[in-house]
């Protein structure tokens, strides 16, 4: 058995994204498998899908959003999940076989960031086991003032605290893939072609805009930055 986890907090996704990474993770991951979302609202979130409470932060956060719950995921317990567990953001989309994503030997797999500003890794995809790193979210209690001075969100302070471990792993660099960087085209090519998905992807990743919603129409949020609508996204969002 080994779990699969999101979360989802605030108003800028409905239990409808939820929904949607629930029926991919089944249509693409063959291991038996616990569903988890950890939310502060579970209105809508489909049957199938263990809900829990987003466990309480153990320090009052300020300051703008940056994805700092996600380091709850390192509690000493979490609830009563135990082992292998591979946590997804939920705008993402599952495009290939997840089963590869609990072979790899080692202790904590990230996506390899591809833009150094933005610290070593990515955690829109990593695999962790339960329970076995609470110091990640120890030191950031106890350090969060100089921490968010020095990491600008969630995932920089993660890898950089689990490099210094000697715990942080990268995915293929195949396996996971970012719609902006490696879907879409550079004008004047984006006018003509739409956008594509690379050979072996199995996880596309959207950060920013567009959203999967946004890219099947092709939307991209940013005048300067055309795309023609990626229709095929549809197949797999769902």
């Amino acid at each position: 058995m080994v779990n699969v986890i999101c979360m989802k907090w605030g108003t800028k996704y409905g239990a409808d994204y939820v929904n949607r990474l629930h029926n991919m993770v089944q249509r693409h991951l063959s291991l038996p498998n616990r569903f988890v979302c950890l939310t502060d609202d579970a209105t809508g979130i489909q049957s199938g899908i263990e809900t829990f409470p987003i466990p309480e932060m153990p320090i009052a956060l300020s300051g703008p959003e940056r994805g700092w719950k996600k380091l709850l995921t390192f509690s000493a317990t979490l609830y009563d999940l135990q082992g292998e567990t591979l946590f997804l953001d939920v705008d993402l989309i599952i495009t290939g076989s997840l089963d590869d994503f609990f072979k790899p030997v080692g202790d904590v797999f990230v996506i390899r960031e591809w833009k150094s500003r933005h610290g070593l890794g990515n955690t829109s995809v990593y695999r962790f086991k339960i329970g076995t790193h609470p110091e990640v979210l120890d030191n950031f209690a106890r350090n969060f003032d100089t921490i968010r001075q020095q990491f600008r969100h969630e995932q920089a302070y993660l890898c950089d605290f689990l490099t210094q471990k000697g715990a942080l792993h990268f995915w293929d660099a195949t396996w996971v893939r970012s719609f902006k960087r490696h879907c879409m085209h550079y004008f004047p090519k984006s006018l003509f072609v739409a956008p594509q998905l690379p050979a072996d992807t199995r996880i596309l990743i959207f950060h920013g805009h567009p959203l999967p919603d946004e890219a099947i129409v092709g939307k991209t949020g940013k005048w300067y930055r055309f795309a023609r609508p990626a229709k095929w996204i549809a197949e797999y969002w769902k």
